[in-house]
């Protein structure tokens, strides 16, 4: 039996998933998350065999999740189904460990296969996303990313530097680095193509 907790924020394709997996005999979703807090508490109570979870969530995104299960070598693995078939959300994902990535427009019985997979140690990964994955490299640093995700929220250069305990001129060069690695003209600009990739 394949023990699994599905994290999903949007009501409607939680119950639909929760439903299709519950139809297959070798599959039993032990719980269903709203949210990445509530995911990350079901996976250290119920001790699941796969999580399946979204990327965009409240509080913790899936990739957050997946990089506490490997920070804490949890045993359970991890699925990400999302929308979001962007380059960059895929590399940071398997840079977290996890070892699928299904895009929500595939058919509905990948999913189960996926399970299977990834259940016996294999990977499940959209193989035209992971070729153009290993084409378009992130050129961003963690603290470029984060600098820019703020300023792209409309943080000024004082905000951010208070929020990340930097000084004013260090956040002026993170931007003006991003902003120069990614070739555009402005921050605003910057954040647009970084979240297009997928690099945010």
């Amino acid at each position: 039996m394949i023990r699994i907790v599905l994290a999903e924020d949007q009501a409607m394709v939680r119950g639909a998933l929760s439903a299709l997996l519950a139809l297959e005999s070798d599959i039993e979703v032990l719980g269903v998350a709203a949210d990445g807090v509530d995911a990350w508490y079901a996976v250290q109570k119920l001790k699941p065999d796969v999580l399946v979870t979204d990327i965009e969530m409240p509080n913790l995104t899936g990739l957050e999740l997946a990089q506490r299960i490997q920070r804490h070598e949890l045993a359970t693995r991890v699925i990400i189904v999302t929308t979001f078939a962007r380059p960059g959300f895929l590399r940071r994902a398997l840079d977290a460990g996890v070892q699928g990535y299904l895009l929500k427009d595939a058919p509905a019985e990948h999913l189960a296969d996926a399970l299977r997979r990834v259940h016996r140690g294999g990977r499940a990964i959209d193989p035209e996303l992971a070729l153009e994955a290993w084409s378009d490299a992130d050129p961003l640093s963690d603290r470029e990313r984060q600098v820019l995700r703020l300023a792209g929220e409309g943080r000024s250069a004082g905000e951010i530097a208070s929020e990340l305990n930097l000084s004013h001129g260090t956040v002026r060069n993170y931007l003006s680095e991003a902003i120069g690695k990614l070739g555009v003209g402005n921050r605003i600009e910057a954040f647009r193509l970084a979240r297009q990739k997928g690099w945010l």
